[in-house]
């Protein structure tokens, strides 16, 4: 069977654009004009909208998600002979700034339905050694804040979320970025508060984390050319920040928005019985930010085959975990555990195209082709 031209895109930022266009060009003109391209204006307003949509008394934008995660690292002063505890399954920058730190990561299996931490296996992974646990928010879902606060209040260890799929999601009306010590999101373009390049916010409600992290980002300067700490390059443009004030108008209609296009793949979906087939699971108290919409399905290399004949495009976060990928796993000396639910689920999922500005029209397409390819 030939390939079809595809009807719908995997993400649609083009309208989203088109709807901000006015302010959006005003505002990015706005900053070319001032010539503060670093350190402008923008900046600290965008920090200070972004505390008080996300309930944190701090903010601080930095250069990409990955910096967010690796600055309360830093800030910790976790280095050699230190573990964090982490998630099997994720982006490998989770793990990637564990290490960059000079950590270890130790990686626990997740729950199978939500694909977020299980806090069971958490606790048991707790050494001396342990000195943070960072739990993922995958697919927009917020980790259960409840059972991984506790068992880290329990031992004494702060929790870094990483929330770069999870910005704009809530647990019993706590928002991601706000339930742990530090909460690290990610502004890439296709997240769902996106910026146009690389950028992300660590955010926090501790005064010395803040000041502590603000030195971090400017080379670890306390003032002008002196220098207190490590510190490393995170700043964010002062263009990106001036893009997420605007974008920022828009958003809590986009979220409202994901919950309509999320609902409307449910109850599209439903009634498949195929084996291994298996829509997302949104837990009691939990609002999902959507980063993805994804399913669990038998066969994927087919499954996924069968859609692109279909004009319809699919992708996989993620196809191996990251204690699997090559470099960590030769390099890094990993404890004996069991990542079996991880492993299948990275064998298994797979993400449905998802925008807030998606149409009735444009989801019939994609669960039709659904219906066809299981």
């Amino acid at each position: 069977m030939s390939q079809t031209t595809s009807q719908v895109p995997f993400v649609d930022m083009k309208t989203q654009y088109k709807a901000l266009k006015e302010g959006l060009d005003a505002a990015i003109l706005k900053v070319l004009e001032s010539g503060a391209y670093v350190n402008g204006p923008e900046v600290a307003e965008c920090e200070r909208q972004l505390a008080a949509h996300s309930g944190t008394k701090f903010a601080l934008t930095c250069a990409s998600g990955t910096d967010a995660l690796l600055m309360p690292l830093m800030a910790l002063g976790i280095g050699c002979g230190d573990e964090v505890i982490t998630s099997a399954f994720s982006f490998i920058a989770t793990a990637e700034t564990i290490v960059l730190a000079g950590a270890t990561p130790v990686y626990v299996d997740i729950d199978p339905e939500t694909y977020n931490l299980d806090p069971v296996l958490v606790e048991k992974a707790i050494t001396r050694r342990t000195k943070a646990i960072m739990p993922v928010s995958l697919y927009g879902q917020i980790y259960d804040v409840a059972a991984i606060n506790a068992i880290a209040k329990k031992h004494g260890i702060p929790v870094i979320e990483d929330a770069a799929q999870s910005y704009g999601a809530s647990q019993n009306g706590q928002k991601s970025c706000s339930v742990s010590e530090f909460g690290a999101t990610s502004f890439y373009p296709t997240k769902p508060l996106g910026c146009y390049g690389d950028g992300g916010a660590i955010l926090t409600n501790s005064e010395s984390h803040y000041k502590i992290l603000k030195e971090i980002r400017d080379h670890g300067s306390e003032s002008k050319y002196y220098h207190t700490r490590l510190g490393l390059n995170g700043r964010l443009d002062t263009i990106q920040c001036a893009v997420l004030i605007h974008k920022l108008k828009r958003f809590d209609w986009e979220m409202e928005q994901r919950q309509i296009v999320a609902k409307r793949y449910d109850e599209g979906l439903m009634g498949i019985s195929a084996p291994g087939f298996r829509k997302p699971v949104i837990r009691p108290g939990n609002v999902s930010a959507w980063a993805q919409y994804t399913l669990e399905v038998q066969d994927r290399t087919q499954f996924q085959k069968r859609m692109t004949e279909l004009g319809v495009p699919t992708m996989v976060h993620y196809p191996r975990i990251m204690p699997d990928q090559p470099w960590y796993k030769t390099q890094l000396m990993h404890k004996n555990a069991d990542w079996t639910r991880a492993r299948l689920a990275a064998e298994r999922v797979v993400s449905l195209p998802f925008f807030p500005d998606m149409t009735a029209e444009q989801q019939k397409i994609v669960v039709d082709a659904v219906r066809k390819s299981i």
